[in-house]
């Protein structure tokens, strides 16, 4: 398919939008009105907090085995995801559900797939004492980073007194993940009144987003996560995966495979898709949820386009130099990896 560029700057910017050839700071005006909104830089208020939590996320003595962190599930390094159907838990417990990316995940409404985390405050808490994930117990895990001289000491400097509880582990990993926001993409740059930060086919690929339906649940910063949906509206969902979705945490029968949208920011590095990882690509995933959530058929090439512009949300990455953990003491708890 040819797409001719000025007709879709027109189609795109179209009232009450701004054509492509006016003034960068009136399209940045006119812009303002889009679903997708441009996410800023994080502003760190306490980034004392933020220090000792990149420490703790980073740690695998949260874990019974001494060998699986936060980080083991929401890889950094892969847009903040492990890239697998579903997560590696202790003792290679294979995992009930695709791990979510840790990325933008401070924009959201509530945390997991099925909300059952008000916030990112406690959604640290749950993978520690899960035992199919870290699979030790708050207990254990208060009781092994207090018996860590170092931490004991920047605990107390951080929260201005003594004392180590399960509280300030997750308030501080908290504060370190609200950090983990990737501005600059080149969609929030053509948001910004660039008008040539975007290709033809991205422009053309937005605008069939747009048009078919996808910034009903895909919008704001995140382009995404502000809302649940049950997955299959114009066609049933058939999956292997148990999980039931917002209802296991509300008890409602119609909240029965809704799930928490996901981010669009940074997708094509996060890779398998949906809540059970069964799309392999974004190609895959767009042609599927065309289908089943909006009784679209896309084309091959309308496909391609809309994949276009979803690789234009990919933002700049966390760059994170790897912290060095305070040693362990004569009185830590020792790892359990093969319980």
């Amino acid at each position: 398919m040819k797409h001719d560029a000025a007709v879709l700057c027109a189609m795109v910017a179209a009232a009450p939008f701004v054509a492509a050839s006016v003034p960068a700071v009136a399209a940045e005006a006119a812009r303002g009105a889009e679903p997708i909104e441009v996410i800023r830089p994080a502003l760190v208020v306490y980034p004392d907090r933020v220090a000792l939590g990149k420490k703790l996320f980073f740690d695998p003595r949260l874990s019974r085995s001494g060998f699986i962190s936060c980080n083991s599930c929401h890889n950094l390094s892969t847009g903040g995801a492990d890239n697998l159907v579903t997560s590696v838990g202790h003792n290679w417990q294979r995992g009930p559900i695709n791990s979510p990316t840790v990325l933008n995940s401070s924009m959201s409404v509530a945390q997991f797939w099925d909300g059952r985390a008000a916030n990112l405050r406690e959604q640290a808490g749950g993978p520690i004492a899960n035992p199919g994930e870290m699979a030790s117990s708050h207990e254990l895990a208060v009781e092994v980073i207090a018996s860590i001289p170092g931490y004991v000491e920047e605990f107390t400097e951080v929260f201005g007194s003594p004392g180590i509880d399960i509280g300030r582990i997750t308030s501080a990993i908290a504060a370190f993940e609200e950090t983990l926001v990737t501005p600059g993409s080149r969609f929030d740059l053509w948001l910004l009144g660039d008008d040539g930060a975007l290709t033809t086919q991205e422009l053309y690929g937005y605008q069939l987003f747009k048009s078919g339906g996808c910034a009903a649940c895909h919008y704001g910063p995140a382009v995404g996560g502000t809302s649940f949906q049950k997955m299959g509206i114009v066609e049933e969902y058939h999956t292997d995966n148990p999980s039931v979705g917002r209802a296991a945490v509300t008890g409602e029968a119609i909240d029965r495979f809704k799930f928490k949208v996901p981010t669009l920011r940074n997708v094509e590095l996060t890779y398998p898709y949906f809540h059970d990882g069964a799309a392999a690509t974004l190609e895959e995933a767009v042609a599927i949820m065309g289908r089943l959530q909006l009784g679209r058929d896309y084309g091959e090439q309308e496909v391609a386009d809309i994949v276009a512009f979803l690789k234009t949300l990919t933002g700049r990455q966390p760059e994170i130099l790897l912290p060095v953990l305070p040693p362990s003491s004569n009185a830590t708890p020792r790892p359990r990896p093969f319980e």
